[in-house]
Protein backbone atom coordinates (compact mmCIF):
# COMPACT_ATOMS: atom_id res chain seq x y z
CA UNK A 1 0.00 0.00 0.00
CA UNK A 2 1.32 3.49 -0.86
CA UNK A 3 1.36 6.64 1.09
CA UNK A 4 -1.98 6.40 2.98
CA UNK A 5 -2.99 6.70 6.62
CA UNK A 6 -6.35 6.91 8.44
CA UNK A 7 -5.92 7.76 11.79
CA UNK A 8 -9.16 8.22 14.09
CA UNK A 9 -8.31 11.25 16.04
CA UNK A 10 -11.38 12.11 17.93
CA UNK A 11 -14.33 9.57 19.04
CA UNK A 12 -17.19 10.52 21.02
CA UNK A 13 -20.15 8.81 21.23
CA UNK A 14 -21.25 8.45 17.77
CA UNK A 15 -18.72 11.01 16.24
CA UNK A 16 -15.56 9.84 14.79
CA UNK A 17 -13.05 12.34 13.46
CA UNK A 18 -10.36 10.81 11.48
CA UNK A 19 -7.33 12.43 10.09
CA UNK A 20 -6.90 10.97 6.11
CA UNK A 21 -3.39 11.49 4.52
CA UNK A 22 -1.77 10.43 1.65
CA UNK A 23 -2.94 9.33 -1.78
CA UNK A 24 -6.59 8.04 -2.35
CA UNK A 25 -6.36 5.88 -4.91
CA UNK A 26 -6.89 2.33 -6.95
CA UNK A 27 -4.77 0.77 -4.22
CA UNK A 28 -5.91 2.71 -1.33
CA UNK A 29 -9.28 3.33 -1.38
CA UNK A 30 -10.55 0.13 -0.47
CA UNK A 31 -8.33 1.09 2.67
CA UNK A 32 -9.89 4.14 3.48
CA UNK A 33 -13.56 2.44 3.01
CA UNK A 34 -13.10 -0.42 5.08
CA UNK A 35 -11.43 1.97 7.99
CA UNK A 36 -13.71 4.15 7.97
CA UNK A 37 -16.78 1.69 7.30
CA UNK A 38 -15.02 -0.16 10.65
CA UNK A 39 -15.69 3.05 12.58
CA UNK A 40 -19.34 3.00 11.35
CA UNK A 41 -20.18 -0.81 12.25
CA UNK A 42 -17.79 0.38 16.44
CA UNK A 43 -21.48 2.90 16.69
CA UNK A 44 -19.48 5.84 15.23
CA UNK A 45 -22.03 6.73 12.48
CA UNK A 46 -21.25 10.11 11.95
CA UNK A 47 -18.05 10.92 10.35
CA UNK A 48 -16.00 13.57 9.68
CA UNK A 49 -12.58 13.16 7.55
CA UNK A 50 -10.05 15.27 8.08
CA UNK A 51 -8.64 15.77 3.81
CA UNK A 52 -5.87 18.19 4.97
CA UNK A 53 -3.14 15.61 4.11
CA UNK A 54 -4.97 13.90 0.83
CA UNK A 55 -1.95 14.80 -1.71
CA UNK A 56 -3.71 12.92 -4.37
CA UNK A 57 -7.35 11.47 -5.19
CA UNK A 58 -8.83 9.44 -8.18
CA UNK A 59 -12.24 8.44 -9.47
CA UNK A 60 -11.67 5.08 -6.52
CA UNK A 61 -11.19 7.70 -3.94
CA UNK A 62 -13.90 9.50 -4.73
CA UNK A 63 -15.85 6.00 -5.19
CA UNK A 64 -14.68 4.96 -2.17
CA UNK A 65 -16.48 8.48 -0.14
CA UNK A 66 -19.16 7.79 -1.67
CA UNK A 67 -19.51 4.37 -0.38
CA UNK A 68 -18.82 5.79 2.89
CA UNK A 69 -21.25 8.15 2.62
CA UNK A 70 -23.82 5.34 1.95
CA UNK A 71 -23.13 3.33 4.70
CA UNK A 72 -22.77 5.95 7.28
CA UNK A 73 -26.55 7.17 5.64
CA UNK A 74 -27.86 3.63 5.88
CA UNK A 75 -26.87 3.72 9.53
CA UNK A 76 -28.68 6.86 9.99
CA UNK A 77 -25.56 8.75 10.03
CA UNK A 78 -23.58 11.57 8.38
CA UNK A 79 -20.15 12.00 5.95
CA UNK A 80 -18.73 15.23 6.42
CA UNK A 81 -15.14 16.50 4.90
CA UNK A 82 -12.81 18.52 6.31
CA UNK A 83 -10.05 21.05 4.86
CA UNK A 84 -10.80 19.57 1.50
CA UNK A 85 -7.82 20.24 -0.79
CA UNK A 86 -8.61 21.92 -3.96
CA UNK A 87 -8.08 20.06 -6.95
CA UNK A 88 -10.25 17.69 -4.56
CA UNK A 89 -12.99 20.15 -4.24
CA UNK A 90 -13.06 20.72 -7.57
CA UNK A 91 -13.45 17.29 -8.51
CA UNK A 92 -16.32 17.13 -6.07
CA UNK A 93 -18.21 20.21 -7.23
CA UNK A 94 -17.59 19.05 -10.91
CA UNK A 95 -18.98 15.82 -10.24
CA UNK A 96 -22.08 16.76 -8.20
CA UNK A 97 -20.64 15.27 -5.52
CA UNK A 98 -20.51 18.35 -3.09
CA UNK A 99 -24.15 18.02 -2.85
CA UNK A 100 -24.28 15.13 -1.10
CA UNK A 101 -20.88 15.98 0.60
CA UNK A 102 -20.60 18.63 2.69
CA UNK A 103 -17.29 20.16 3.71
CA UNK A 104 -15.92 22.57 6.49
CA UNK A 105 -12.86 24.57 6.01
CA UNK A 106 -11.16 23.00 9.12
CA UNK A 107 -11.86 19.75 11.19
CA UNK A 108 -12.85 21.72 14.21
CA UNK A 109 -15.50 23.70 12.13
CA UNK A 110 -17.24 20.71 11.12
CA UNK A 111 -17.16 19.78 14.87
CA UNK A 112 -18.86 22.69 15.82
CA UNK A 113 -21.40 22.69 12.91
CA UNK A 114 -22.03 18.35 14.24
CA UNK A 115 -22.51 19.67 17.12
CA UNK A 116 -25.12 22.78 16.26
CA UNK A 117 -26.87 20.39 13.66
CA UNK A 118 -30.57 19.58 15.14
CA UNK A 119 -30.34 16.14 13.15
CA UNK A 120 -27.10 15.10 15.94
CA UNK A 121 -27.44 17.16 18.81
CA UNK A 122 -30.18 14.22 19.73
CA UNK A 123 -27.57 11.25 18.54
Amino acid sequence: MTDFRLTAQHTDGDLALAHVAGNLDITTAPHLRAQALALIEQGHRHLILDLTAVTFCDSSGLNALVGIFRCAKTADGTLVLAAVPDRLQRMLDLTGLSTLLPAHPTAAHALVAHTRSPDTATA
